[in-house]
């Protein structure tokens, strides 16, 4: 079954102080802030109203992942797929509505905890994109970029993306951290953008509620300002830059104010959901990427 889910239209952090989000989006990512309803934060990488919202909370963490869907009956697919396969799922009041400026969204949680939002038909007009910085960011069609989420239930998340939602497997990936570590899965999955992976599932905890969110921009000299802004700016370096082996994005990671890593990366493979073969990859990164100063 194809994925009728288009990509990751956007994420949703929750803050103790949304004015570290701000400082954050506009010196170090590049992004415009808007304030948003509630006391809360927009963040724009591109035409869109936000790609990235701050709501306030009593903790630093992300809260919930936004996938789009085309239409009216694709929504409404979705939903009654989500239902058939036993999970609950609430409808947005008027207020969500208002904050996602959407037509129709309903949430549920997957089978490992994690929160998800599905929407369709956008109720906010278009605006020109105006990084503080000069960045741009390669969104589109692709979505805000990818999410990686901690799946301590592995087997039943898998099979509910796969299956319910109809999510396309493109990379394997088992994982062992130390010699004598446990092996963790992570899997990556594409939906019907064409990005590698807009999700992928890790067999591992994460307080922060996700082990990290990538943004990826159009300029591959763009990454290491971002580095060296990264560094003028004290925010703590997660994993040195380097290239993956499966979707060969270079990139490297850093701490956001929500307490999970960001990869900020370019140069990420495209696949065909129609026709691409589920690859397996043998190491995280053909070179560079050190997660060990992640832990310094």
């Amino acid at each position: 079954m194809a994925s009728s889910i288009q990509a990751l239209a956007y994420f949703v952090a929750q803050s103790k102080d949304v004015s570290t989000w701000q400082r954050y989006a506009e010196q170090v990512l590049g992004a415009q802030t808007a304030p948003a309803p509630g006391g809360g934060l927009y963040l724009k990488l591109d035409e869109r109203a936000y790609r990235i919202a701050i709501v306030p909370g009593a903790e630093d963490r992300y809260y919930a992942s936004g996938w789009e869907l085309p239409d009216r009956a694709a929504f409404d697919a979705s939903v009654a797929a989500v239902r058939a396969a036993g999970v609950e799922v609430t409808p947005a009041d008027a207020q969500t509505l208002a904050a996602r400026q959407v037509e129709a969204l309903a949430s549920f949680v997957d089978p490992s905890g994690n929160l998800h939002e599905l929407s369709h038909g956008r109720t906010a007009g278009e605006s020109a994109f105006v990084s503080p910085i000069g960045v741009r960011f390669k969104t589109g069609r692709f979505g805000v970029g990818h999410t990686v989420l901690p799946t301590l239930n592995f087997d039943a998340s898998l099979k509910f993306f796969r299956e319910v939602l109809g999510f396309g497997l493109s990379d394997i990936f088992v994982f062992q951290p130390a010699p004598d570590a446990p092996s963790m899965r992570i899997y990556f999955l594409h939906a019907a953008s064409g990005r590698h992976h807009s999700l992928a599932l890790a067999e591992m905890p994460s307080p922060s509620g996700c082990v990290h969110v990538m943004l990826e921009v159009e300029d591959k000299a763009e990454v290491e300002r971002a580095d060296q802004r990264r560094i003028e700016h004290g925010v703590k370096l997660m994993a040195t830059l380097g290239q993956h082996e499966n979707d060969r994005m270079t990139s490297f990671y850093m701490m956001t104010p929500g307490g999970f890593a960001l990869e900020y990366g370019w140069g990420g493979i495209e696949v065909d959901p129609a026709t691409w073969q589920t690859t397996q990859t043998k190491q995280v990164s053909i070179w560079g990427h050190d997660f060990s100063v992640g832990f310094a």
